[in-house]
């Protein structure tokens, strides 16, 4: 597949990009260059390469859950701007009856 002039301004248009004539011009060469490569890389026999998410392997960088003290309710509740035994009391969001 060859990307013509017209291609590129129509994905100009597209991305709401306004291209200079010369930047067409450059545009139609370097998007001709990239097809000409992905055309090569189709070339390339991968049926014996395994499906892979990533190429790297894979490890978990999340730590493990630790059980640890808290603070105590009324510490913690100390700033609250409003308290109800050991609970935040917030603005209720929803209506009645919903």
């Amino acid at each position: 597949m060859t990307i013509t002039r017209k291609d590129v301004e129509n994905v100009a248009a597209l991305a709401r990009l306004g291209l200079s004539e010369a930047e067409k011009e450059r545009m139609v060469s370097q998007l001709g260059i990239i097809l000409e490569n992905m055309a090569i890389l189709q070339e390339v026999d991968v049926s014996e390469v395994p499906a892979s998410a990533s190429v790297l392997p894979m490890h978990n960088v999340v730590s493990p859950d630790q059980p640890r003290p808290s603070d105590a309710p009324q510490t913690l509740l100390a700033n609250a701007p409003a308290a109800e035994e050991n609970y935040l009391r917030v603005p209720a969001v929803l209506e009645e009856g919903n």
